[in-house]
């Protein structure tokens, strides 16, 4: 399953890359590429802002969550965002100053669920729905 990590608030490209990196140095995560959207008018190049990553069986979703866990207690002068979705899923939105460690594999899980078979979900704290 893909994974896509939308970057937003403060540096965005620049939290982008970080994300992209710190992810790549998790071996247990299958292909980590960083993309970007078509450029706004005026804009002279696109935005890289997002984060594809493909979760492989056999505890992907465990290695990402503890991931993004370390990477948001990083040193941070912004506020950063991450709006996480799947293909054909919904996004839910994970605010790196509000969410608690401990709830973020449980936010994910619930994110990235297939709801044909988990059946409707709710808000998770820390997060809104995108």
């Amino acid at each position: 399953m893909d994974v896509h990590i939308s970057v937003t608030g403060g540096e965005t490209v620049a939290e982008a890359e970080s994300l992209t990196d710190w992810l790549r140095g998790a071996p247990e995560l299958g292909r980590v590429t960083l993309s970007g959207r078509p450029p706004a008018p005026g804009e002279m190049g696109a935005v890289l802002d997002t984060v594809s990553v493909g979760l492989g069986a056999g505890g992907g979703l465990s290695v990402l969550a503890a991931s993004l866990r370390t990477w948001f207690a990083q040193p941070r002068r912004s506020d950063v965002r991450l709006k996480i979705r799947r293909p054909g899923g919904e996004t839910v939105e994970i605010d790196a100053k509000r969410v608690r460690a401990g709830e973020l594999e449980a936010i994910l899980r619930a994110a990235l669920a297939d709801p044909d078979t988990t059946g409707a979900g709710g808000t998770a704290p820390g997060t809104g729905q995108g």
